[in-house]
């Protein structure tokens, strides 16, 4: 499954457009890790426990969202966009949505 940002794919022109397809996850940011994320922010740097968290989710919304162009019958997913948000009372959970259009190349 092709997945891209663009509208279009260089030498492959789009044959027929299926619809458009979502993938959400939502992940809980534990305790233990918005402390140490804390401590990192006071004295600077990456919060590595975030980004892991985030690259999860993000990898999660993206296969959601291939399985359901798959189920169209799709070769590919084209004019991808990824958006984030936080939820619950402190911002305890992240939601990473995946939203394109399903394509037969």
């Amino acid at each position: 499954m092709i997945v891209s940002t663009t509208t279009a794919l260089d030498g492959q022109p789009v044959r027929e457009y299926l619809g458009i397809v979502t993938g959400e996850t939502i992940i809980g940011a534990n305790i233990v890790k918005d402390f140490f994320a804390g401590i990192r922010d006071i004295v600077g740097g990456r919060s590595g426990s975030y980004e892991r968290v985030l690259n999860e989710a993000r990898q999660s919304a993206l296969r959601e969202m291939s399985d359901r162009a798959r189920e169209f019958g799709a070769d590919a997913v084209i004019g991808v966009d990824l958006d984030y948000e936080t939820l619950g009372s402190g911002g305890g959970m992240i939601m990473v949505t995946a939203s394109g259009t399903a394509v037969r190349l």
